[in-house]
């Protein structure tokens, strides 16, 4: 297939691009290299001859169009987005803008390119979603494709506001699309402001870690390269019209997942004396904090045979020893952007 990527150097979207190119697709990467964006990300395929990149912005309709009409992509997968809860609290403008307006310049492209190319039967326009759209949860119960949605964060309410705008598309003009809503990511390239990153690097450079509230929220954990393979299954074999949870089948509460990076630091890369566990800090909790999130995967595994490879623990090792291994990439961000901290609500 040949696959226009959006947000292709970013996290969840690179971990696409680097699987979809090593299992010979074609792929177009198209990212406007925001603050979140890197191309050391992708630079392990950017020599391939079934790779291009194209510098572009999806809240820029003209630059789309012509995006399309020179590489006639078979499928779209649109991760292109902005993702921080915390900075969607601090300023939301950013989000409306490229979530709800980005997705709708994207959704009217290729249904221009799609009507201009006859309307081909293979056409898919992939829309990834996060499970955050469905609010919060109690104790007990799992979302499914099904629940109602209810976001709580101006990252979520835009977020829900394209996932509705693609069935919106799907439903009035017939355009084919597919959606995805995944549980928390983690692994290899997460930009360093995120709950995994900031706990890894703060513990090496012996600064607080910092745990909102109690540290009891609830966090269903996927491994970012798993989730690549699924997307990369979804976009190929799901059924048109229809959504897909995805999740790591890991609940894990932040104190514990916290708890479980401190243990593998101190295997990997222990302290001189104590644990990393002692740098442990309960900061204010984030206004709106979900108490829980957790997926039912039940129609991804039984419709299309997809699980998760790895355990939360078997993941997390894999991303400590990423994070020790390639401190270039990391500290040239930090120096870059000066993050390295939960980001909370401005002051």
């Amino acid at each position: 297939m040949k696959l226009l990527v959006t947000g292709g150097a970013g996290f969840i979207g690179s971990a696409v691009v680097r699987l979809a190119v090593a299992r010979g697709h074609q792929v177009v990467n198209l990212d406007a290299l925001t603050y979140a964006a890197c191309l050391d990300n992708v630079a392990s395929v950017a020599d391939d001859p079934n790779y291009a990149f194209v510098e572009a912005d999806i809240r820029d309709r003209a630059a789309l169009d012509a995006v399309f009409a020179e590489h006639a992509p078979d499928a779209v997968m649109h991760l292109a987005a902005e993702s921080h809860v915390d900075r969607s609290i601090d300023g939301p403008g950013d989000f409306i803008e490229t979530n709800i307006t980005g997705t709708y310049n994207m959704l009217e492209a290729a249904r221009a390119w799609w009507i201009k190319a006859g309307k081909p039967d293979t056409f898919r326009f992939h829309h990834i979603s996060t499970d955050e759209v469905y609010g919060s949860l109690g104790a007990t119960g799992q979302f499914t494709e099904d629940t109602p949605y209810d976001p709580r964060s101006p990252y979520s309410a835009s977020k829900a506001s394209s996932d509705h705008l693609v069935r919106a598309w799907a439903e009035t003009y017939g355009l084919p699309v597919v959606l995805t809503n995944c549980s928390n990511n983690y692994g290899p390239y997460h930009f360093p402001e995120k709950l995994v990153p900031v706990i890894i690097l703060n513990a090496l450079a012996g600064k607080p870690l910092p745990i909102y509230g109690d540290g009891s929220n609830v966090r269903d954990w996927l491994y970012v390269e798993d989730h690549a393979d699924a997307l990369l299954l979804v976009v190929s074999e799901g059924a048109l019209g229809r959504s897909y949870n995805i999740g790591g089948e890991n609940e894990r509460s932040n104190l514990e997942l916290v708890r479980t990076l401190c243990a593998l630091l101190d295997e990997l890369r222990p302290k001189a004396e104590g644990s990393y566990a002692d740098q442990i800090t309960f900061v204010a909790d984030r206004p709106g904090h979900d108490a829980r999130y957790a997926i039912d995967p039940t129609r991804i595994r039984e419709e299309l045979g997809w699980r998760p490879s790895v355990t939360v623990e078997e993941g997390l090792k894999k991303t400590v020893q990423w994070y020790l291994e390639n401190e270039p990439w990391w500290r040239a961000l930090q120096d870059r952007h000066g993050v390295g901290q939960r980001l909370g609500v401005k002051a």
